[in-house]
């Protein structure tokens, strides 16, 4: 079992990493140009309070959903289900999407009242993969501490999905990825 000394180690470990690609990978969406100032990612401090252990709720049917683009473009997912959380003592109800209904990973972007201030604007990602997101009983691990930049946070060479509005949250999500400073 382990403790949240070894989750809180796991998180910072995987940022990181995250700061290394992002510095030095041929492939990071950091411009090449910027990569040598480049000194690491600005994060919120880890904290427990944005980590939930939390069932999906499935749709009966899941919806497909066109969601627009950072370059004016469309991508279609499918509304998959929905985690209800706990942020400051409110409810906040989140949709869950796949790109496609036969894999099993899920995609929950959000916005939230950080987005434009201390974290991205168009908002930000989490990431769910079964082997590693998923506990036992069948839950789900939701963790903001995980929440991301899309890449077009980096570059404008990216297009990025933006998160449906069902996902601008009314809390500020204290967690995660900050904002890129160029």
């Amino acid at each position: 079992m382990s403790t949240t000394e070894d989750w809180i180690d796991e998180v910072e470990t995987q940022r990181r990493q995250k700061d290394r690609y992002f510095g030095e990978d041929p492939r990071s969406p950091i411009p090449k140009e910027e990569r040598a100032a480049f000194d690491g990612l600005n994060y919120y401090p880890v904290d427990p309070a944005y980590r939930f252990e939390v069932e999906l709720d499935v749709y009966d049917e899941p919806e497909p959903v066109v969601v627009g683009t950072s370059t004016d473009g469309e991508q279609e997912y499918f509304a998959w289900g929905e985690f209800t959380v706990e942020i400051d003592g409110q409810p906040v109800t989140i949709t869950a999407y796949k790109g496609d209904p036969e894999e099993d990973r899920l995609w929950v972007p959000f916005r939230d009242e950080t987005s434009g201030e201390e974290t991205y604007g168009a908002g930000r990602y989490i990431d769910l993969e079964p082997a590693h997101h998923r506990t036992d009983d069948g839950t789900w691990v939701l963790d903001f501490n995980a929440a991301y930049n899309p890449t077009c946070a980096y570059s404008d060479r990216y297009e990025c999905p933006l998160p449906p509005t069902e996902n601008w949250l009314d809390v500020a999500i204290e967690a995660g990825e900050k904002a890129f400073g160029h």
